[in-house]
This record gives structure tokens, sequence and C-alpha cells, in this order.
């Protein structure tokens, strides 16, 4: 594995942690083999790999979906092999968000319920539950489409609906798998530039996709093939770092907090 980067920041705290990670499923397939890989707050990284290549399996055990056959993962300071599937769920539910390539929006409620839904178990009232959801929407430029329903919506829309349900709870980690792969290029450029736009916020976020060059227009972008990391190269100038959430004041869990 090679790497571009001459050092991290000093004053940067790690949201994801993965050292010596492997996943095998039964048949003594190999899915990941030794995957280290460090992700800081504040980042913006593409996580790039053809079909079979590994990266959803890398995804699953980011999300904390899945856990490792062995290594050690930490995600937003908590070490997941220490913890029940119940702890596992709260964390998820508060330190991550999933953008999906299908939406995942539910028919026949507005964009604000289906935001407001991503927010069930955080432990909100209904009435903050739909404040968020509305600040969120703003956030994402669709204001004006709070009581559409999907089928109301663009291909684009709906993506920018689901990217708000994933930042409405203030994840530390915004997780995207092909969030374009659904759309056309120009809608899949505005997602892009949504994405970056939040980053530019605070927001971490690793974009999952097998487009390449996707990939080399973030700032970073890890390449996974067979199971293993064989690249991971900064696109910005060596240690640079922009300050994330927690740097600036506004996160709200210290790392080793509970869940």
């Amino acid at each position: 594995m090679t790497t571009t980067r001459a050092a991290y920041s000093s004053h940067a705290r790690p949201v994801v942690e993965l050292t010596g990670v492997t996943k095998e499923y039964p048949g003594g397939v190999q899915a990941l083999r030794g995957v280290d890989l460090t992700v800081l707050d504040g980042e913006l990284l593409g996580i790039v790999g053809p079909s079979g290549s590994g990266k959803s399996t890398l995804l699953h055990i980011v999300g904390t979906l899945d856990r490792p056959s062995a290594g050690r993962v930490a995600i937003a300071g908590h070490d997941v092999a220490a913890l029940s599937d119940r702890a596992l769920s709260a964390l998820r539910s508060r330190h991550v968000g999933f953008v999906f390539q299908s939406f995942h929006l539910v028919p026949g409620i507005s964009a604000r319920a289906n935001v407001a839904e991503g927010l069930l178990y955080c432990g909100l009232s209904r009435a903050e539950r739909g404040r968020r959801a509305e600040a969120a929407l703003e956030r994402v430029g669709l204001g004006d489409r709070m009581d559409h329903r999907p089928h109301e919506l663009s291909g684009g829309q709906k993506q920018r609906v689901a990217i708000a349900r994933a930042v409405a709870g203030e994840p530390d980690l915004l997780l995207a798998d092909e969030p374009t792969g659904a759309l056309d290029t120009a809608s899949g450029r505005s997602v892009m530039d949504l994405l970056r736009e939040l980053n530019a916020d605070g927001s971490t976020i690793a974009v999952i996709t097998h487009d390449q060059e996707i990939a080399a227009s973030l700032p970073r972008s890890v390449r996974i093939r067979d199971g293993e990391i064989v690249s991971d190269a900064w696109h910005t100038r060596a240690g640079e770092h922009r300050p994330g959430r927690h740097q600036q004041g506004r996160h709200r869990a210290a790392a080793g907090e509970a869940p």
C-alpha cells in the first residue's frame, strides 16, 4: 500500500480506525485481507474499486452493519468488539449516516416525514424530529419540496432527501454508497457538489464508488482490490487538514463517551 500524504494533522480526531481487519465468509472466501484504514474528522474521501473488490464489505464493516472476522474496528472512539448488538445499533444510529444508490425512501409520505423517520431511534420528541427534518431539507436545498412525496421528486431530489435524512442526526460519519449510480450526469454532479458543501461545513464523508473519476475528484482516494487496500492517495497539499465538526466546537460526543 502506498500513501502520498506526508503526515496526519496532530489535532484531528480519528472517526474510523481499522487495524488488521479481515472478513471471511463460509467456504473460505476472504472478502477483506488485513485492512488498515484511518479516517479523520472532517475528511472527504472516496473508496473505489471494481465489483468484487471488497468495497461493499468494507462499507458494512465501517458502518457497523457487520463485524470483522479478525482485527480491530473503532468508530468515533468506540471499539466495536466491546459492544453488544443492542449497543452497536445505538452507536450506528447516533454516529453513522447512510446514503444508498436506490434512495430507500418510504413511498406515500412526504420528504419531511421521510427525513423525520430517520430520527425515530435518536430519543427525540416528534416536534424536534420535525424541526430537524425541516432544517436538514433546507440544508440540502429542498426547502420548497418538504411536502412532496417521492413520486413527485426527480432522481436528484430523491437523493437529496436521502442525504438530508442521513445528516439530520448530525452523525460523525456519512457513508455514501454509489450515491450517483442511479442518476443522470447532471444530477450526479449536483449530488457530489452537495456532498462537498456538507464536507466544507464539517461533515466527515466517505463515498464508496466504482467510478474512478469521482474518486479522483475527492481530496483523498482509497483504492481496494481483492480485499486489500492497494493505494491511499491525497489530492490536497501534504499534511493539510480541514477542521471537522469536533474541532469547530460543534461536535456533541467525545471519544470514549457511551454510544
